[in-house]
């Protein structure tokens, strides 16, 4: 709100809705990337894309886009590489069952993170914009 921007939530199966104007969401029919397609369809350059999906980040940086985790990792286009080369590595050792997946609970401290985050996206993002309109 203190943006004023308008958040999309783009998913293929229902979620709780709300009447928050500034809130909107789009529902895609169920199919493997149809979320991910719909969002990079819509992508403009220095919108802020918000995923834990490497993949999606990757596209959405080669489009001229920000990507954050939902912890508030930043994605950029010199860290990419490396965070598409662990995720690899990674699906290949749960695979051959090296490892299990294992996700920590979203902590309050995490919470601060991606907050934090977010705002600097927004400001560089805004920053950027009234950069290549002058």
């Amino acid at each position: 709100m203190r943006h004023r921007l308008t958040i999309t939530l783009v998913a293929n199966q229902g979620s709780r809705p709300t009447r928050d104007p500034m809130i909107r969401y789009v529902y895609v029919p169920y199919g493997p990337d149809a979320a991910d397609d719909w969002i990079l369809e819509q992508l403009n350059p220095n919108d802020i894309v918000i995923t834990a999906d490497i993949p999606l980040a990757n596209r959405a940086l080669e489009l001229g886009a920000h990507a954050l985790g939902p912890n508030g990792k930043r994605f950029t286009p010199e860290g990419i590489g490396m965070a598409m080369a662990m995720r690899q590595l990674k699906q290949h050792l749960r695979e051959s069952g090296e490892i299990r997946d294992n996700h920590p609970e979203f902590s309050a401290r995490d919470r601060s993170q991606f907050l934090s985050a977010l705002d600097e996206a927004v400001t560089r993002a805004k920053r950027q914009a009234q950069q290549t309109s002058a």
